[in-house]
């Protein structure tokens, strides 16, 4: 019987490997650099590029949750609720030590007004973790954005808690969930059939593409040039191991069709390089796999 068992065992491990595509198995190899849970998802349509590697498992997302909350911010403003160019004040309350905020390093006692605009600016291109408070503020809570994002069809992308929430408590961060095939069908909603109007998804997309935040992660590895519209995540190390390290984007191809890439690092024991180079890697062969596929 002990026999029969192992047997049966070894077949579902082949009948496995055999299902999986070249790009799965590449992925699946590169992966193990980081020396943690990576979780991958891909689309480009009309082809049959298949990246899978744990594409619904939820991987804490960190700062990449301020993509989704960019659309909401958006969303209210085409609804008449907000206006880019209001001004919003910036709370002595607002601040809070320890945290990434060059909006507290502009203004270190606060007590001003600040554009919308510029709020959205900071929070989805540079991270910025107090102007994302204030944006959930005007909101009305993480609340708002995911029954938002439930209306949306993207309940695996989980708003739960403020940045100063995440901080008070490292935990919370795997309640603050995204799966990665949640993040694509966001990133091809943004490409192909916007829930925004097309001023305000270029509008967006212009955001992510200028922004500087952790260049070698999906860009690492790309030709020189390449269009890449991202949203990054990051927790840092605490024990030697990074809780998430993350990066969604489109990736536009030189015949101009977008790539659709999510790649979520939880738990790498690996440095902060190492981990950075299994995402660019992982990018990099399903650009590869990408420019084989026919327009």
């Amino acid at each position: 019987m002990f026999w029969l068992r192992l047997l049966a065992s070894f077949a579902v491990v082949s009948s496995f490997a055999y299902a999986q595509t070249p790009l799965q198995l590449q992925i699946a190899r590169l992966s193990r650099e980081a020396q943690g849970t990576v979780a991958v998802a891909c689309s480009l349509p009309g082809t049959k590029l298949d990246c899978d590697l744990n594409p619904d498992r939820h991987q804490p997302m960190q700062s990449a949750f301020k993509l989704p909350l960019g659309v909401a911010v958006l969303h209210e403003i085409e609804q008449g609720k907000l206006s880019l160019d209001q001004q919003v004040h910036f709370l002595p309350s607002d601040i809070y030590k320890g945290t990434y905020s060059p909006l507290q390093d502009m203004y270190p006692n606060a007590n001003v007004d600040v554009p919308l605009r510029q709020l959205l600016e900071l929070s989805v291109g540079r991270s910025d973790n107090t102007a994302t408070d204030i944006l959930l503020r005007l909101l009305g809570g993480p609340e708002s954005v995911q029954k938002y994002l439930d209306r949306l069809g993207l309940q695996a992308l989980q708003v739960r808690d403020t940045e100063r929430s995440l901080h008070d408590d490292e935990r919370r961060q795997y309640r603050n969930y995204g799966e990665p095939v949640a993040f694509v069908k966001l990133l091809r909603m943004l490409a192909d059939a916007s829930p925004l109007n097309a001023e305000h998804t270029t509008y967006l997309l212009g955001i992510m593409t200028a922004s500087p935040s952790w260049p070698k992660r999906l860009r690492g590895l790309l030709p020189e040039g390449t269009g890449v519209a991202h949203k990054t995540g990051t927790s840092g190390y605490e024990n030697g191991i990074a809780a998430a390290t993350n990066d969604v984007g489109l990736i536009t191809l030189p015949d101009g069709r977008r790539l659709a890439l999510a790649v979520l690092v939880a738990d790498a024991h690996a440095n902060e390089s190492s981990v950075e180079h299994t995402i660019a890697a992982i990018t990099r062969a399903c650009y590869d796999a990408a420019m084989e596929t026919e327009p």
